[in-house]
């Protein structure tokens, strides 16, 4: 019965892992996807103006 033991972590792991994985895929897309590419892009866009104004500003 140790093979039990030791074989039930990893395989719990695994499933946990699985459900992250089909849970990140479902939520590509769909109708947050539009939202999610605005505030990426508003973040981008505030990073580059903050490296475009220099440290002396």
């Amino acid at each position: 019965m140790d093979y039990v033991s030791a074989l039930v972590p990893p395989v719990v792991m695994a499933a946990f892992f699985i459900g992250l994985v089909v849970t990140i895929v479902k939520s590509q897309g769909g109708s947050n996807k539009a939202k999610e590419d605005a505030a990426v892009d508003a973040a981008l866009a505030r990073a580059e103006s903050a490296r475009q104004a220099g440290p002396d500003a």
